[in-house]
């Protein structure tokens, strides 16, 4: 039995063990071909534990340091058998998500100091930035913030469009011009609008384009110059929104966006499709910024706040 089953809500802990079952199963299904016919953890195990972890998309730099430390812990207590390794595993990979994800964050919500709080949302079209955005805008509704969105994504009508289905899906306001306009014009109007409207919390929307880094570089920087005009250190969170489905990819992204603009904290979604859940551990090792949130289904209460220990429980929970 889980030793967080009870102070884990039910609900969310639920969703959260479905959302990871292809990653699950696909990562135990090796790590038991690894260790096949072994009893205790030697070279071999540890060659083949790498090749598990690389597999299940941890990452190469995450995955040698998760290496380094089981072999340190393997040399220290000589012997070391192969049914202790899960624990071991579980342990190491609990500490790294501890490294970066400090403090657990339980709830949606936000700086009581901070009004409004400002949240500008990075990430290539097609990550489900505008859905992480309209399930975010529910979530702190339902907190009793008062939200406001802006649709900065001003390149693409769809954009737009799909915002506004959320905005009125989730009874929220939203600011909004043309396709075409600036950006940086639409994120002025939100936070002016916000202000006058006592807003708790705004959601920037911006375009997710990375074919061309100075440019989005230059236009991320506008944007930002421009908000502070209306309040002060804005935005206080630059959030850069991750498909976990694709893997490797995500490392990329993740990459080129950190270098455009500085990234304050990352949102994971599409965890339940595919065997790739070991990306959140690699992406919160690789570049220290704490994983926030993570989608783990379809459905409107499926965006959670990401618990490092609910993670790693589920993950292991086997």
């Amino acid at each position: 039995m889980s030793l967080f089953k009870n102070i884990f809500s039910s609900k969310k802990k639920e969703s959260l063990d479905k959302g990871l079952e292809k990653s699950k199963s696909s990562f135990f299904s090796k790590l038991s071909k690894a260790v096949a016919g072994k009893s205790k953890v030697d070279d071999d195990v540890l060659d083949n534990l790498e090749e598990v972890l690389v597999s299940s998309d941890v990452g190469v730099t995450t995955t040698l340091k998760i290496i380094d430390r089981i072999e340190a812990r393997v040399s220290k207590d000589k012997y070391m058998g192969t049914d202790e390794l899960n624990a071991i595993l579980r342990e190491e990979i609990s500490g790294l998500l501890s490294e970066t994800n400090v403090g657990n964050q339980t709830e949606f919500s936000v700086p009581q100091d901070k009004k409004p709080y400002v949240i500008m949302v990075v990430g290539v079209n097609g990550v489900g930035k505008t859905t992480t955005i309209g399930k975010l805008a529910y979530q702190f509704k339902k907190q009793g913030y008062k939200v406001v969105l802006g649709a900065a994504d001003t390149f693409r009508a769809a954009a737009i469009d799909q915002l506004q289905v959320w905005a009125d899906r989730v009874d929220v306001p939203i600011v909004k011009q043309s396709m075409g306009s600036d950006p940086a014009s639409v994120a002025f109007d939100t936070l002016s609008s916000a202000v006058k409207q006592e807003a708790d919390v705004v959601i920037i929307d911006t375009a997710g384009r990375l074919h061309n880094k100075v440019n989005l570089m230059n236009e991320l920087t506008k944007v930002k110059r421009v908000m502070q005009k209306v309040v002060d250190s804005t935005p206080h969170e630059v959030m850069l929104v991750l498909d976990g489905s694709t893997g490797q990819n995500a490392f990329e992204q993740a990459k080129e966006f950190t270098k455009a603009t500085e990234v304050t904290s990352l949102a994971v979604t599409k965890l339940d499709g595919t065997a790739k859940g070991g990306v959140v551990i690699g992406i919160s090792d690789q570049f220290q910024i704490p994983v926030k949130y993570i989608g783990v289904g379809e459905g409107i209460e499926d965006l959670q706040v990401f618990n490092k220990h609910e993670f790693v429980d589920s993950f292991f929970n086997v």
